[in-house]
């Protein structure tokens, strides 16, 4: 197998170039802190030649044909389960991925594309019952034309597939931005991938830049029909914003940030509580929208529990991702870092208690996890993307419910008991896009809606909602004869 070459460069019309920039981008391995590479970033010239690249693919119908997309769909599958290892390889090197969340990231991206593989077919004209008895009337799905996606750097693999195979499949043309820190991961690689796979030229168009030289042009340019966003809820907002407000009132898909509660009820089995914690927290160092960024204890469990989740920390291996059994690897950048140091010092300044605290060493920020945690506290109401994990007390189950809900996002949730009938009355009152029943908040599937309420974005991924998403459906009438 030939590594891929030109990683390093934007991706445009099917042809790979230097940026236009004069800026130049850095990509940093968070582990070892040593450049990989550098790159000239894009241009809004160049998202102009890529926008333009893509419109041009689509009028020409290059991927109007269900069976193209088909076989391009079963190339890009049978490619990446061949270039597995240098995928899972580059997560670790430049997004601190460990090798076991590597691994998770790889088998999402294939069940996301598999999921994918459902969509040519669906884009059909259906005839309706005519209320008109001289009319025959139809409703016809049709792609939107080119998409825009932008993609963060915690799942980027994963979370840029999720759009770009979709929007492919539907029959619509993308343009990708992935993010600075991991540009190779959300962005130059699914490009090869693509290519390798057959990708009609101006299909798949990749530019990497800065935020503050493309990021708006990006969403503000007229040629995109809808906006595909994963990231912070504060970036969501702005470009929900600036979508909306541009010449072209312009479609979302927003997945924002998380403030995801585990709830372990009266009833629940420690050891089982203890496990979903530690995984639904700890896994790729916090770095999930999805991950358990509180956890609600019931007071007659609070003592036992966290005697248990301490001693079980303890075990968590921290170090090199590229080991094979590191569970928390580094973090992204140093910013994290710095983050992360601020929250933590925060928290114990205004009265909770750090129960458990293993340090941080260059970008290796250990488990760090706090009791005696008011919920109004900054750390129990703010996303800290990091291994850090408040502990809150709950009076009863009704107390439970309310310190849940008490969160301005509302993407994933858990509860942990041994009653799957109370588990099951409980989750349906968290006002949240997805709970899960003694199950991790991490959890994902292909074919399940992915997305949430309240601060936590707008629509839904994977499966049938993300085709309704990346669709638009059209209603024709016309005379019988």
């Amino acid at each position: 197998m030939t590594t891929y070459q030109n990683l390093d460069q934007q991706f445009i019309a099917g042809q790979w170039r230097q940026g236009g920039s004069t800026h130049t981008l850095q990509n940093i391995n968070p582990y070892t802190q040593q450049e990989i590479f550098s790159l000239k970033a894009a241009s809004t010239e160049d998202v102009d030649d890529a926008y333009e690249a893509a419109l041009l693919t689509f009028e020409q119908e290059a991927l109007a044909s269900i069976p193209v997309r088909i076989k391009l769909i079963q190339n890009l599958t049978s490619i990446i389960q061949r270039r597995r290892e240098e995928i899972v390889n580059w997560l670790i090197m430049e997004s601190g991925s460990t090798r076991f969340k590597a691994n998770i990231e790889v088998d999402a991206a294939l069940g996301i594309i598999q999921e994918s593989s459902k969509f040519p077919d669906l884009i059909k004209k259906e005839e309706l019952e005519s209320l008109d008895p001289a009319r025959r009337s139809f409703v016809v799905r049709k792609p939107l034309g080119v998409i825009a996606v932008i993609s963060p750097w915690n799942f980027p693999f994963h979370l840029s597939m999720r759009s770009v195979v979709t929007a492919l499949a539907c029959g619509n043309t993308v343009v990708l931005k992935p993010a600075s820190d991991t540009p190779v991961t959300g962005g130059t690689l699914l490009g090869k991938l693509f290519e390798e796979a057959g990708a009609p030229h101006g299909a798949l168009n990749v530019v990497v830049g800065t935020g503050k030289e493309i990021g708006d042009y990006f969403v503000e340019h007229p040629i995109p029909k809808l906006i595909s966003f994963t990231g912070s809820t504060e970036v969501g907002q702005s470009v929900g914003s600036k979508a909306l407000a541009s010449s072209r009132i312009k479609r979302l898909a927003l997945e924002l940030g998380g403030n995801a509660p585990l709830v372990i009820l009266d009833d629940a089995d420690l050891d089982l509580a203890v496990e979903l914690t530690v995984m639904g927290r700890f896994m790729h160092q916090g770095q999930i929208c999805m991950s358990t960024n509180r956890v609600i204890v019931d007071e007659s469990l609070h003592d036992a529990y966290i005697e248990k989740l301490v001693e079980r920390v303890k075990t968590i291996p921290v170090g090199d991702p590229n080991l094979p059994d590191t569970i928390i690897g580094p973090v992204i950048n140093q910013s994290q870092v710095e983050k992360h140091r601020k929250i933590i010092e925060h928290a114990k300044q205004i009265g909770a208690e750090l129960v458990y605290e293993a340090g941080i060493e260059g970008n290796l920020v250990s488990p760090h996890i706090f009791t005696h945690v008011d919920p109004y506290f900054e750390i129990a109401q703010e996303e800290s993307f990091g291994p850090i994990l408040p502990i809150i007390k709950a009076d009863d189950e009704e107390h439970a419910l309310i310190l849940a809900n008490n969160s301005r996002f509302g993407l994933s949730s858990a509860v942990c008991t041994s009653n799957l009938e109370r588990g099951e009355r409980f989750a349906m009152q968290i006002d949240a896009g997805m709970t899960h029943i003694n199950g991790i908040t991490v959890a994902d599937q292909p074919n399940a809606p992915f997305g949430g309420e309240k601060n936590s974005g707008l629509g839904r991924f994977n499966g049938r909602w993300i085709f309704e998403e990346f669709t638009r459906t059209h209603w024709m009438t016309v005379p019988k004869v």
